[in-house]
């Protein structure tokens, strides 16, 4: 990989991690809710989910939905369909009370697993290997799921200490 691909990766990686999306929301939520470092696990669980879904679709999913073309329709269908209903669910939820005494931010694992429900996410990992792992060989997923793994936290911090500031 040239150092001019490399850059555009990074810039891609960084760019799609750091725009609004419903990890940024969650995090801003959670900086404002239980503070930075209570939200360090979860920022670290967005990290290595995105990263091991990059890795995961480069090696094996893109060759499912290149054999079974309809599935990316599906999964563009679905993702709308959850961004709508996620869309709603904000527009329409009750006032914000006092949080409970008991609430807990997500946790690394929780954060994580919430990846595969993503459809930022899904979006994010299937145009960075479309884009930049064209030949889907080993080293070049890799490749992307590091440039997501160094790019990421940095970018989705500024969603937490945002989420401080308007505390």
């Amino acid at each position: 990989m040239s150092f001019a691909v490399l850059t555009a990766l990074l810039g891609f990686a960084f760019v799609s991690t750091v725009t609004p999306g419903p990890n940024n929301l969650m995090l801003m939520a959670s900086g404002a809710n239980f503070g930075f470092r209570r939200s360090v696990p979860h920022m670290l669980g967005i990290v290595g989910g995105v990263s091991v879904m990059a890795l995961l679709v480069g090696v094996g999913l893109m060759a499912l939905f290149d054999a079974v073309p309809a599935l990316n329709l599906v999964l563009k269908i679905l993702s709308v369909g959850y961004l709508l209903w996620l869309a709603a669910r904000i527009a329409m939820a009750a006032p914000v009370q006092e949080r409970d005494a008991d609430s807990r931010p997500m946790t690394f694992f929780q954060a994580a697993a919430f990846q595969w429900v993503n459809p930022k996410a899904w979006a994010m990992c299937l145009t960075a290997v479309t884009l930049y792992a064209p030949d889907r060989s080993l080293l070049s997923v890799a490749v992307v799921a590091g440039a997501f793994a160094l790019v990421c936290l940095p970018a989705i911090s500024v969603w937490a200490w945002l989420g401080t500031v308007v505390r």
